[in-house]
């Protein structure tokens, strides 16, 4: 796992889903979020943006970066149609992504057909493209209801598992990242080629480096690629840039 801090810095910076999901996002939001991807020390793996706005990221990505929508976001219900008209819009703006969130409340009360109904319904609606499951593992908090959603994601054919939302109180924990892997790693085919997305509060290499260290422990270097790993944040580009230009010991970055 030893790597130099720049290393560290490409690995995050390849595979940044670079992120804004405001309120009142609005194109000029979104143009300015390619722009930061456009003069990043390197490509990022995606732009993540909302439905509404995944033609407009589309339109201005720089080339090879992938753009991902959010759906059922960021509350997490159990309404399969609002669900899956997120995710047909996000299909007919051309976007390559989609991340969806699990209706993590329906799970906890121990209605797990509605939390797969749902998702086997977003994954029939993007079939093709990558599909993240946001477990919103800070609001479920038990590592077994983690470990439980994480499976029932597999199941029904999540692509990448994603932490968090980034708007509850709790985002990415390196706690429930072990969960969330060590489900990946005990299913022999997710095992190959199931992600991770790491959301929620990750802001500093310091924050991300825990995470790649994770990632290679239980899923192996191999899978330390945009193919298998993301990072879900856009105050983290700054850390990043910092620590390629050589500035790793400036005050609060922590790397």
């Amino acid at each position: 796992m030893a790597r130099t801090p720049a290393e560290a810095a490409r690995l995050a910076l390849a595979c940044l889903d670079l992120t804004t999901l405001g309120d009142a996002d609005t194109e000029a939001e979104v143009q300015r979020l390619a722009g930061r991807a456009a003069a990043a020390p390197g490509r990022v793996a995606a732009l993540c943006v909302w439905p509404r706005l995944a033609a407009c990221a589309l339109a201005h990505a720089p080339a090879g970066v992938a753009v991902a929508a959010v759906a059922n976001f960021p509350d997490g219900g159990s309404d399969v149609e609002g669900a899956v008209r997120d995710t047909a819009q996000i299909a007919a703006a051309g976007a390559q992504e989609v991340d969806v969130v699990l209706p993590w409340r329906a799970l906890a009360a121990g209605d797990e057909a509605a939390a797969a109904s749902l998702l086997r319904a977003v994954r029939r609606e993007c079939e093709g493209l990558v599909l993240k499951v946001i477990l919103e593992s800070g609001e479920l908090g038990q590592p077994a209801l983690i470990d439980r959603a994480a499976r029932l994601a597999i199941a029904q054919g999540a692509d990448f598992l994603k932490t968090s939302t980034g708007k509850t109180p709790i985002g990415a924990t390196p706690e429930a990242a072990r969960v969330m892997l060590a489900a990946i790693a005990a299913d022999a085919t997710a095992a190959m080629h199931v992600g991770f997305k790491a959301s929620g509060g990750v802001r500093r290499m310091a924050d991300a480096a825990v995470y790649l260290d994770l990632v290679e422990e239980l899923l192996g270097r191999d899978a330390l690629t945009p193919q298998r790993f993301r990072i879900g944040a856009s105050a983290l580009l700054d850390d990043i840039e910092a620590v390629l230009a050589g500035q790793a010991g400036r005050a609060g970055s922590g790397y």
